[in-house]
């Protein structure tokens, strides 16, 4: 790969010291960041390079989505006012027709949208996987090769039914030893520990009202046998409070706790209802947090305390959820999403654009335990990189650029770069072609819905 040069924009590292250059430069070779700099790339460095002209953009590291379900793609606008409790029982029946087939096909319109909203790394929590359907997490593998965007494939499941307490019916649900089997053999197929990465694997049990204490625990067991992490929903509603209170006499962070699913290995999405002692233990074990805006005002859910969170030090990603509750699929726009709901929450001046941006890029890296590989614009890490166009109309003049993701409207992208090599260019998917997947999609939506 020649040495690429993107320069003339006004570059937001991201770095420890949120170092930012209003004309700055990044060089690339290899697929690796080798230089980040103020004002022009050395003359040294220009010879056989390919050279950006970045004027008139804003530069940033790649979006990381710490929490998707992409096979909600293919069932977006369903049981539009409900909550989370009576959304999920509407849509267990159709999810539950699912195949590897149509959740590839699912996953890759997905991640389409999530590429075009500046997104280089997803995380996907996939929890259904009916009798029959294939190797589903061998699709959603595929599909992000297909995009040309790092995955991090969770092998999710739920082995509690209705008939045993759980929210799930029980045709939706798989037996404990099943679950345990198919993870490890998803870990063992797919699972790249390597620097660069395409494609890292996590165990991921739905939720305290999908699944059992055993699973919990022996999956916990497995993953820490295998090397990997742990991904769970946790403290998304007051109804999954009073679940928790009620059949285990404890607070869903006390519950998962007790289950050793507290620590620097497990991230929990929404974790909208800590209150200051699960804040607390969340900080002193490490443990991360998805944090999904967009979804959590869909479903009425409520506000997270991002900023409590991140003051006592917990690290926050963000994350779209599944498209099921957040039709736009857009990473982007959460940033926005993030900075105005935690000024809702905690105030005007407790949440800024660039504490938007930072848990986009460096605090999802650090949630998936990559921040020392991505989510910043530093030497020696993966050039995932986000070239922003803030001189159209949407944008020009605006005073800051890093406000036009945090306040204004989703800048469209000059270029989407992971490790190094272009995935969108001019606001359009390269690797992969859009029309083709949106009829793809149309199709596959049409053919799951005929299954019930």
């Amino acid at each position: 790969m020649a040495r690429l040069i993107v320069e003339g924009g006004y570059i937001a590292t991201v770095d420890a010291s949120g170092t930012e250059h209003r004309t700055g430069y990044v060089v690339i070779e290899g697929g690796v960041i080798t230089t980040v700099g103020a004002g022009t790339a050395p003359d040294a460095l220009r010879t056989g390079a390919e050279i950006l002209d970045a004027s008139g953009c804003l530069v940033t590291p790649g979006l990381v989505n710490t929490h998707h379900h992409l096979y909600q793609w293919l069932t977006r606008g369903y049981a539009q006012d409900a909550i989370l409790f009576d959304w999920l029982t509407s849509l267990y029946p159709l999810w539950a027709q699912i195949d590897a087939r149509l959740t590839g096909i699912g996953a890759a319109g997905a991640m389409a949208v999530l590429a075009r909203s500046g997104c280089t790394t997803v995380a996907d929590h996939h929890y259904i996987f009916p009798a029959g359907s294939g190797d589903i997490v061998g699709a959603l593998v595929e599909a992000s090769t297909r995009i040309g965007v790092r995955l991090h494939a969770t092998r999710g499941s739920m082995d509690l039914g209705q008939s045993q307490g759980g929210l799930p019916p029980d045709f939706a649900v798989e037996t404990t030893d099943a679950i345990l089997a198919a993870s490890a053999t998803a870990v063992e197929r797919y699972h790249d520990p390597s620097f660069d990465a395409m494609v890292r694997v996590a165990l991921a049990p739905c939720s305290p009202f999908s699944v059992t204490a055993d699973l919990l625990r022996e999956s916990a067991t497995l993953a820490r046998a295998l090397g990997v992490r742990l991904h769970t929903h946790a403290s998304e509603t007051v109804e999954e409070d009073a679940y928790c209170a009620e059949r285990f006499g404890k607070t869903p962070t006390q519950y998962l706790e007790d289950l050793g699913w507290l620590g620097s290995d497990v991230w929990m999405a929404h974790c909208v209802h800590l209150d200051e002692p699960a804040i607390a233990r969340y900080a002193a074990t490490g443990t991360g947090v998805a944090h999904c805006p967009s979804s959590n005002a869909r479903l009425a859910s409520g506000i997270a305390p991002v900023r409590d969170l991140l003051r006592a030090g917990v690290p926050v990603g963000l994350g779209v959820d599944g498209a099921a509750s957040n039709e736009s699929g857009q990473l982007g726009i959460e940033i926005r999403e993030a900075v105005l709901m935690g000024r809702l929450w905690a105030g005007a001046d407790s949440f800024s654009v660039r504490t938007g941006l930072r848990i986009a890029t460096m605090g999802g890296a650090r949630v998936l335990g990559r921040d020392s590989e991505i989510g910043s614009l530093e030497a020696g890490k993966l050039a995932d990189i986000a070239v922003w166009r803030v001189d159209g109309v949407e944008h020009a003049g605006i005073l800051d650029p890093v406000a036009a993701l945090g306040l204004g409207a989703l800048p469209p992208l000059a270029r989407l770069y992971v490790g190094g090599r272009a995935v969108v260019e001019e606001g359009q998917l390269v690797t992969a072609e859009e029309p083709l997947i949106a009829e793809q999609v149309a199709a596959a939506s049409r053919e799951l819905a005929g299954r019930l």
